[in-house]
Order: C-alpha cells, then structure tokens, then sequence
C-alpha cells in the first residue's frame, strides 16, 4: 500500500471552545450524568440552558460544537417537557425513520442505470470471469499488493436492503446520494484539484488499480452496491458493517463529497470533513465535504487512537492517491473482515488533529 502509514487526517479539528469566564456556569452540571466535571466538554444548549457532556449525548459529540448548539428536547418539535423529560430525551437516541425497500424509490435514489434484476446478471458474469482466472494469477496479485474490487452480495433483495440502509442514512442526515467528487459554484473548481501540488508529493494509483477503482464505480451505478449496511448505534450514531466476507486489500468505496477549499471550512462545525489536497502552499489546501452529498464513506466510523482496544477495531486504511492527476480517497480493507464486524479506520494521521479520546 506503499505510502498508507502517512499523515490521514479527516479533518483539521479545533480546540474546543471553553466556558470558563462566561460567569454563573460554574455549577452547571450534566442533565444526564449529574457530574459537573470535564468542564470543557460541557454545553450549555442555547434554547434551555441545560448542560450536557458531549459524551453523554446520545450518539456521542466528537467535540464542542463552535456556534449555536440545541440538545435534542429544544430541536423537537410539541409541547415543553419537564426537566426530567429534557434530559432523558438528550441521553437517548432516536431510531431513524427507515427508507421504504421499494425497489423502483431505491432505483431512483441512487440513479441506478439498470434494475437489480439485471445487475445480478452482470455481477454473475463478472463472477464466473473471476472464477476461471488461474489460481496462479492470484498469488502474483497477491504479491504485488494489488487493490481487489468489492463483491457485490448476490442476491438482489439482499442488495435491496443495503441500499435501502444508506438512503435512510443520508435521508435521516439530510444529504443526497453521490459517488463522486463534486465540484460546487463557489467553492473549489476542479481546476485546483491537482495532486502535483500535495507537499511531498503524492504517490500514483498504479493503472491496474486504477481499473478495479473503475470497476468498484461502475457496479455501483447498475446496482451492485458493496455488501454494506448502514446501522443506527444509540452511542455511535449511524455506523456501517460488512454484509458478508471481505478480503484484504479489498477497494470499499470512495471518500466523496463536495470540494472546498481549507481556508474557506476553518470554523466549519462539520466533523465528516476529509483532506483531500494538503498543499505546499496552505492557501490551495483542498478538503472534501459530503455533508449535502456523499456516499457511504460519511458513515464509517472511526477508532480509538487512545487505547489499545481501539486501535484494534482498525479494519479499513484511508489513502489517498493521484488518479490520473487529481487527488482522490480511497478506503481500503487493511485485513480479512467477517460479516457482521463494523468497519473502523484512523481518523488521525502521525498528527492527532481529530478528537477520538471518546470514541467507543
């Protein structure tokens, strides 16, 4: 994988703001937990005045939100809670409303090119490609590390259902479906995605891989989807695991989402912003931001990097490569995944920048 130990980070996080000087917050305490401690992790929500621990919340904050934040009791609508009430409404997670598993709604959705029907045809051909390769083939590919496409699960109602668990993910978040990077009026021209300009250089997707990255995006528009749910956790939040076996070195999907520029996201709340571009010079820094458009990337979650439990939940590598040119993120499996297992990677690069100390 070459360069993949290198800096990864998803985001430049800030430090988070203190309440310490705001006068009369010295007994605030957390409507969940009762604990007035971890001061600087304690909000003060903007609608009631109750405080919350980031990490009592449920699912948990990464970090102090920098401008206004309301626990959940002030952003549901109906009539005022009691106190009580507030507070075991902020510590429990609601179930997202599920997206219908309406095959013609999934079709539309995701802008399938073809029905499922006839995509579990194509997966199948592609398969018995596959199976008469010699066995010989694969232990050069092996050898040379070379990234392998996602098998698509083979059953179409199957595949249903993992479409279906990533459109109520994106409904729930407010976010339409893409599988590209995608490049807004106003903010970054695809003009500045230039990998030639990344500090140090940035190392090439070999033209192989290049070919399986292709292959990952076309099944992906006929339907053959990567065998992946998305899952609500009441402590992590929307969280995606493996629908089936996954092998090593196996291409997950694409970091993908829309492109800014650094500078103009420094004071952005976003916690799902990833590095695209980390420019010699600071100003042409790009980053990718999938909060109005993304894919499933936005949902797999990330480790632990302050304790050894967590590190070991590490099944994903993010990497970022020149593709013909321009800088693109790939997440790919750093080891054999089983079904069932939920998919982590390091949010943090040899800089720990992002704040994981309360990930689970």
């Amino acid at each position: 994988m070459g360069a993949a130990g290198q800096l990864r980070r998803r985001t430049r996080a800030r430090t988070p703001p203190s309440r310490a000087g705001a006068g009369g917050d010295d007994d605030v305490g957390c409507e969940a937990c009762g604990s007035g401690d971890a001061a600087a992790e304690l909000m003060l929500c903007d609608g009631c005045d109750r405080g919350f621990h980031i990490f009592c919340l449920r699912p948990i904050l990464p970090r102090v939100p920098a401008g206004d934040w309301f626990c959940p009791s002030c952003r549901s609508p109906g009539p005022a809670r009691s106190k009580s009430a507030a507070a075991s409404s902020a510590a429990t997670a609601r179930k997202p409303k599920q997206f219908p598993l309406v095959q013609t709604k999934i079709v539309d959705f995701f802008k399938i090119q073809r029905s499922p029907l006839a995509a579990a045809s194509a997966g199948s051909s592609e398969a018995k490609k596959r199976k008469r390769k010699p066995a010989g083939a694969l232990v050069v590919s092996k050898k040379k590390r070379k990234l392998l496409p996602f098998i698509p699960s083979d059953d179409p109602a199957q595949r249903l259902r993992q479409m279906a668990s990533l459109a109520t993910a994106l409904t729930a978040t407010g976010a339409v479906f893409s599988n590209h990077l995608t490049y807004q009026p106003g903010m970054a021209p695809r003009s500045a995605n230039r990998a030639a300009l990344e500090a140090g250089g940035m190392q090439v997707l070999p033209k192989e891989d290049a070919e399986t990255l292709s292959q990952c995006q076309r099944m992906m528009e006929r339907g053959e989807c990567p065998p992946l749910l998305v899952v609500y956790d009441p402590v992590e939040g929307f969280t995606v695991e493996a629908d089936r076996f996954i092998r090593d070195l196996t291409i997950i999907t694409e970091y993908v989402g829309d492109v800014d520029y650094l500078r103009n996201r420094e004071h952005d709340d976003g916690d799902s912003m990833m590095t695209l571009l980390s420019a010699s010079a600071p100003s042409r820094s790009l980053v990718i931001c999938p909060d109005r458009r993304s894919n499933i990337a936005r949902f797999i979650n990330g480790i632990n990097n302050h304790t050894p439990e967590g590190r070991k939940k590490q099944n994903l590598k993010c990497v970022r490569f020149d593709v013909a040119g321009e800088c693109r993120v790939l997440l790919v499996a750093n080891r054999d995944i089983s079904k069932g297992e939920r998919l982590y990677y390091d949010y943090n690069g040899s800089e720990h920048e992002y704040p994981t100390h309360h990930f689970v």
